[in-house]
């Protein structure tokens, strides 16, 4: 038998393998079933060496004499997916602005790939194919989503297994159902949720709920209401609660009137009243739910409930937190990550504290500067002293504001330690505009 080794490249990997010749039949098995295996470790590092070997000279040849070298270059960063970004060159090119250009382009592009990936609710799904009991089913969900529980429940309590993953809120919701517990968002803490006994009366969690992304819908009431006066004020509300993953808090969470649409179980249609404006719903990282209700036209007859109601769900979704770490020795200290810039424009005596005055900017931050800029102002920013303690600050102030950033004034007590101290600054580098329909079932008429 003769054994022929063939190495094949797909993308920025090679695959090797070894063609055995038996007879007239061509048998491919893989590399390492004939040879020892290389180390991960080192099949990591080669393919990473690979990467960025590929990655400059696309790069370079963003300033090719043939446009169809530049367009194919560009192709290829794009293709080679958000682990490019990390060989992308930072600094400024002696480059053609047609490359800079390009370079800009490619580097937003996979941005905003990665921080798709990073927001995926897709990328979540719970296995409880295992689990026995409560407490096995809880740590089967912490494991997989890093999401914690407190509660004071018999953990002994017997939980089925399930064969098939679930997303993370179809997965509480079997779980809590069979445990028969609830969730107070207004306990735990960030990242933690707090478990309750269940009401009497409450039916089954996932009956009740319509899973749409990292959201979870939940219809609480329904009223209905007849002005005898003015037809045109009558209505039907529709209050809703909805949650969220609660490492994921979107940003500027809205619902538009005017892509509300139901159908009744008497075939009417129900549709939204006439406002042709959008919903907004509060969000806030503390707590993962908030509340709001749909307006609606009050239908004709006599219906007994809703059986479908459709909708949209508009929000930005906030990508991976990064670190920023920025010395206060001096005034042109600036660092960039993703899609967002720190800059310290001064460092000023405050009475007994010190004013350090922050500019942060984002690529095309859109409405997440704007009316939906809450987010900013709850990101984790302290001050590192030398010794290694941490100095958080004692307020802040706004003093500069546009379309494409914010500049905030924090206030520390560092005393004469302010030139070896280090401003340390937690944040999502990147948002993404995200679009999710909904559809509730069967909701209950008055």
């Amino acid at each position: 038998m003769n054994v022929v080794p063939i190495v094949a490249r797909i993308g920025c990997q090679r695959l090797i393998w070894t063609v055995a010749l038996v007879g007239l039949t061509v048998v491919a098995v893989p590399h390492s079933l004939v040879f020892a295996q290389e180390p991960d470790a080192a099949q990591e590092v080669r393919s990473q060496a690979e990467l960025k070997s590929d990655v400059l000279q696309w790069v370079d040849e963003l300033d090719a004499s043939s446009l169809s070298k530049r367009r194919a270059a560009e192709k290829a960063l794009v293709e080679a997916g958000p682990a490019a970004l990390e060989f992308l060159p930072d600094e400024k090119l002696d480059v053609s602005a047609e490359a800079m250009e390009r370079l800009s382009r490619v580097r937003a592009v996979l941005q905003s790939m990665r921080t798709e990936e990073e927001t995926s609710a897709d990328s979540i799904e719970i296995r409880l194919d295992k689990v026995s009991t409560l407490r096995d089913a809880l740590e089967a969900i912490s494991l997989d989503s890093q999401v914690e529980f407190e509660h004071r429940a018999d953990e002994s309590t017997p939980v089925a297994p399930v064969k098939s993953p679930l997303p993370f809120w179809h997965a509480v919701d079997y779980v809590l159902d069979q445990a028969q517990l609830d969730i107070n968002f207004y306990g735990g803490g960030q990242g933690t949720l707090e478990l309750v006994p269940r009401e009497e009366g409450r039916p089954s969690r996932v009956d009740s709920a319509a899973y749409a992304g990292v959201y979870r819908i939940e219809a609480t009431s329904v009223t209905a209401r007849r002005n005898l006066r003015q037809s045109t004020l009558s209505g039907l509300n529709v209050s809703l609660e909805i949650s969220w993953d609660p490492r994921l808090t979107p940003i500027g969470l809205t619902v538009p009137i005017d892509q509300l649409a139901g159908q009744l179980d008497d075939e009417a249609v129900v549709q939204p009243q006439d406002s042709g404006a959008n919903i907004d719903v509060s969000t806030n990282s503390d707590i993962a739910f908030s509340e709001f209700f749909l307006p609606l036209k009050l239908p004709a007859g006599r219906p007994e409930k809703i059986k479908s109601l459709t909708g949209l769900l508009r929000a930005l979704l906030p990508g991976k937190r990064q670190l920023f770490e920025l010395p206060l020795s001096g005034t042109d200290q600036k660092k960039k990550i993703d899609a967002m810039e720190l800059a310290i424009e001064s460092v000023r005596e405050n009475g007994p504290l010190h004013e350090v005055r922050l500019l942060i900017q984002l690529d095309d931050a859109g409405r997440s500067l704007e009316s939906h800029r809450q987010w900013i102002f709850e990101n984790d920013v302290y001050v590192r002293r030398k010794d290694g303690s941490r100095a958080d600050h004692l307020g802040f102030e706004v003093f500069r504001q546009s379309d494409k950033g914010v500049g905030i004034g924090y206030l520390f007590g560092l005393g004469d330690a302010v030139n070896e101290s280090t401003l340390i600054y937690q944040s999502p580098t990147a948002v993404v505009p995200s679009e999710i329909p909904f559809v509730i079932q069967d909701i209950a008429l008055p």
